[in-house]
């Protein structure tokens, strides 16, 4: 009887381990929802505090700087004067250290699809590419990340 119980046991566990998954996908239109707020729900921002998340967007994501400025905008914020499309930003967007690195990656890769969808072709965010940004920037501060938008390719 003890080994049918304990068969019985190690069956379901098995099952649920087959059923149950290990690390569900990060959703990044959810996440959006927490920057919409302030960029809009179409990314449309607002002209001179919060920019648009367009084209800016998709030509920083071409280059390896650009890159590392998106992912340190969410990870570290930025603060600053900043120009997008040839306008002046004066905002503040707060770090979001409660999001781990795949949500991250998820939030860009959301942005990059269906925000931005002018622009350079977009290139995915890969969850170790944020985790090494992140480790890379963690000195640095929401004004030291706004000093970095113009040599990423800001417009």
């Amino acid at each position: 009887m003890r080994a049918s119980l304990l068969a019985i046991g190690v069956g379901a566990a098995a099952l649920a381990a087959l059923t149950l998954p290990v690390h569900a996908a990060a959703d990044g239109a959810a996440i959006y929802g927490r920057c919409a707020a302030c960029h809009t729900k179409t990314g449309a921002g607002v002209p001179g505090v919060f920019p648009p998340l367009g084209e800016d967007f998709r030509v920083m994501a071409s280059s390896e700087a650009g890159r590392r400025y998106l992912t340190l905008v969410v990870t570290r914020g930025v603060s600053g004067p900043i120009k997008v499309g040839g306008k002046p930003y004066a905002g503040v967007m707060p770090a979001q250290a409660t999001l781990d690195d795949a949500s991250v990656a998820a939030v860009l890769n959301h942005v990059g699809t269906e925000i931005a969808k002018t622009g350079p072709e977009f290139k995915p965010f890969a969850e170790a590419e944020v985790a090494g940004i992140r480790a890379g920037g963690a000195a640095l501060s929401a004004q030291d990340v706004g000093k970095l938008h113009a040599a990423a390719g800001g417009q």
